[in-house]
């Protein structure tokens, strides 16, 4: 008995999944699309960021307590592009870019393929804090009928709408104001602009 427990032991230990790195994982997958990593979930009201030290996804804490959103939830699903940096020291807010995927929930970790339809240009604390807009790159994932800005434009201004009141009302204590958009090549710009590792 004390031998199969051994080995039950040895397994979990050595069968233990390998944590990622998700700020290392390609900016491009293999077959050359720009890839994100959802943080928080479409439909939830909880701030989920991820912990590059010890490579966990966490809720976001303020004042010792989660960070849980007093507003509609999430939009979309939340994350970052991983492979880029925004740089404080050149006018970027000192993280990963963020992106929001307008699609079905995904979970938190899902890395996914993605097409930039635009970009929303906000000042959070005095800071740029642009956020990518983008939809799944897999036709089968996709909600919406855009693949560029003008689609995206042309076919649902109310979204555009609903994105630019959450962003700016979302966040009780920051100052969030709307400074405005960025079509397909500007958000593709920002990210190569910010492009790490890769």
């Amino acid at each position: 008995m004390k031998k199969i427990l051994f080995v039950v032991f040895l397994t979990v230990l050595y069968c233990k999944p390998k944590e990622v790195d998700y700020t290392k994982v390609s900016l491009y997958s293999k077959s050359n699309n720009l890839q994100a990593i959802v943080e928080i979930p479409a439909g939830t009201n909880h701030k989920i960021e991820y912990n590059k030290s010890t490579l966990t996804f966490e809720v976001d804490q303020r004042n010792g307590k989660d960070r849980i959103i007093d507003f509609l939830p999430y939009l979309g699903n939340y994350g970052f592009i991983p492979s880029t940096f925004s740089d404080s020291k050149e006018g970027g807010d000192g993280d990963a870019l963020d992106v929001l995927i307008i699609s079905e929930n995904l979970a938190t970790g899902t890395v996914v393929e993605i097409i930039p339809i635009g970009m929303l240009k906000l000042i959070d604390a005095n800071e740029l804090d642009y956020k990518i807009i983008a939809i799944p790159a897999k036709a089968n994932m996709q909600i919406l009928t855009a693949t560029n800005f003008n689609d995206f434009s042309t076919n649902y201004p109310k979204v555009k709408t609903i994105i630019e009141h959450w962003f700016t009302n979302y966040d009780n204590d920051d100052a969030t104001f709307f400074e405005g958009w960025g079509n397909e090549n500007d958000a593709i710009a920002e990210i190569e602009k910010w492009r790490v590792n890769n």
